[in-house]
């Protein structure tokens, strides 16, 4: 049963992970466009605020829904599961309550802080999402706990096409209009108009989860009614348990953001100290973190679709104490993981080059001068993947503060190494992403000691490691010669690196299939993978 869960769920998220990208950068170029850098530099501190009252409120208390809800379902308690959502629903939208009203009231103190007055507006726009996104949150992790991940994926994609076309729409208006011109310049108003996108895209979500949860709203009344148990916990005891889940999570989300606070004054001061000016200091850093980052991210919502998906699949088997299930959840898990992650990272390494002057051709130098940040940016995917799945299973476990232990042992040793490395004039930029590279090696070796220590699970390295690593290996030197015959014909990067990666996938896929990385039985159960087996018989693959 968890096999089929978790690849069903984790296929279905992954996909509406991969819309929600391809529709944020839709948002990000022609707002960019429009209302310019002086618009962006409005809109960026707003959406950073937005972003860290979001993760406070939404961050930790979705997956402790999820996982209660998961365990109280496993045991046949439907009503006590309804209560655990309505409770996090209350506390939730009490928590998006206050985040709105800290920004409504301190938008104008905030701005000032910041030093880019403009962005008032901005926040102001962005309020009322911290109050709508939480709650859809609530529903979320409601549908989550049941292992039910189409209302998750349904919703974001809504969300997401709300954000886009009403924040383009009213950045356009806003920066051409005469309302409020005399108060604010035209890029402040435009920036206003990209962030209410957050709250159109909030009251979207919101409304597509509200006529789910009502289509749904019988079945889930029945259930409740065909409930014979007598447990029930007082609210002070559920609340304690959802804050108690929720807190260490929350913490471990806000150590990345934290570390890239410090890690952006450490590696500029360290490449002044060794000679370099401060604009060319600007200029390394912007190249791994508006350059690199962001391309490594787009991969990332595959591994986010594993980890919302496994925390209460987990946290079911543990309460029916089937540590069998637990373990077999694990391995698939890890499974999954590695054999998405080997090609993307395999595939990022190969193609770091191309894939950077594809997507920045107006700025070819820094973009080739970012390869090596890229290129090791890619292996470091590879346990940045493991260490987000390994993440979800020890939340599952229960074992919430164990990740966030191990990440800031990873963190802290990443910062020691950034100092050190980005100090050697000739490595420069280059050092921080090795650093970074080196705290997700830790965190994972960290978390896969804690999973193996709390439930004794035994992973297979021939089927979990090596059988996808060689595919993805071999996928990569077709991949290189595809793009360099193509080039050669073709003279076009664009044309040869799509077509490279196209060749790759099919490549990678046969492969995994020869291998028996992935098998038959295991592709049977996602409605593609049924489409794939047809293709295959046809082909004699098996």
């Amino acid at each position: 049963m968890a096999k089929k869960s978790l690849v069903t769920s984790a296929a279905i998220l992954g996909v509406a992970g991969i819309i929600v990208k391809i529709l944020g950068a839709c948002f990000r170029i022609p707002l960019t466009n429009w209302i310019g850098a002086e618009g962006m530099a409005n809109y960026a501190p707003a959406y950073a605020v937005y972003s860290v009252l979001l993760v406070i409120s939404t961050a930790g208390l979705p997956v402790a829904t999820s996982k209660m809800v998961a365990e109280r379902c496993a045991v046949g308690q439907f009503r006590e599961a309804h209560r655990v959502f309505r409770i996090s629903l209350i506390l939730m939208t009490a928590l998006g309550v206050a985040g709105a009203l800290v920004v409504m009231l301190c938008a104008g103190p905030i701005a000032e802080f910041e030093k880019v007055p403009g962005s008032s507006l901005a926040l102001m726009a962005c309020a009322p999402a911290l109050i709508l996104v939480p709650i859809m949150s609530a529903y979320r992790g409601y549908f989550q706990g049941q292992q039910n991940m189409n209302p998750t994926a349904i919703s974001q994609v809504i969300e997401q096409i709300f954000r886009v076309g009403c924040g383009l729409a009213l950045a356009y208006y806003m920066m051409n209009a005469s309302v409020l011109s005399a108060a604010y310049d035209p890029g402040a108003r435009g920036a206003a108009g990209g962030t209410f996108g957050a709250t159109a895209g909030g009251v979207g979500g919101l409304i597509t989860m509200l006529i789910i949860f009502s289509m749904n709203k019988k079945e889930i009344y029945d259930r409740m009614a065909r409930d014979v148990t007598t447990a029930r916990e007082s609210v002070k005891e559920i609340l304690k348990k959802i804050i108690i889940i929720a807190i260490p999570i929350t913490l471990g989300a806000s150590l990345l953001p934290i570390m890239n606070a410090i890690d952006a004054a450490i590696v500029n001061r360290r490449l002044i100290f060794t000679g370099w000016s401060m604009d060319a200091a600007h200029e390394l850093y912007g190249q791994i973190t508006s350059m690199a980052d962001p391309i490594v991210g787009f991969p990332q919502v595959l591994m986010q679709a594993i980890i919302v998906s496994i925390v209460p699949m987990v946290a079911a088997a543990k309460r029916l104490d089937d540590m069998e299930e637990v373990k077999n959840t694990i391995n698939i898990g890890l499974r999954m993981t590695t054999i998405i992650g080997f090609p993307c990272a395999v595939g990022l390494f190969v193609l770091a080059q191309q894939a950077l002057l594809l997507l920045y051709p107006l700025q070819r130098e820094s973009a080739i001068s970012a390869t090596p940040c890229l290129q090791v940016l890619a292996i470091g995917f590879i346990f940045l993947s493991l260490t987000t799945t390994l993440t979800g299973v020890l939340q599952g476990l229960g074992k919430q503060m164990w990740p966030v232990i191990n990440l800031a042992i990873g963190i802290a040793i990443k910062l020691i190494l950034t100092w050190v490395l980005v100090g050697i004039h000739s490595l420069n930029i280059v050092g921080a992403a090795l650093g970074t590279l080196c705290a997700y090696l830790i965190a994972a070796f960290l978390d896969y000691r804690c999973a193996k220590k709390f439930t004794g699970v035994t992973v297979s390295v021939k089927q979990t490691v090596i059988k996808p690593f060689l595919s993805a290996l071999a996928m990569g030197i077709v991949v290189f010669a595809a793009y360099k015959v193509v080039f050669m014909i073709l003279g076009s990067n664009t044309l040869s690196t799509l077509v490279a990666i196209l060749v790759g996938v099919c490549v990678y896929g046969v492969l995994i299939i020869k291998t028996h990385a992935i098998r038959r039985d295991e592709l049977l159960e996602i409605s593609l993978g049924r489409k794939i087996v047809r293709l295959c018989d046809k082909l004699h693959l098996w």
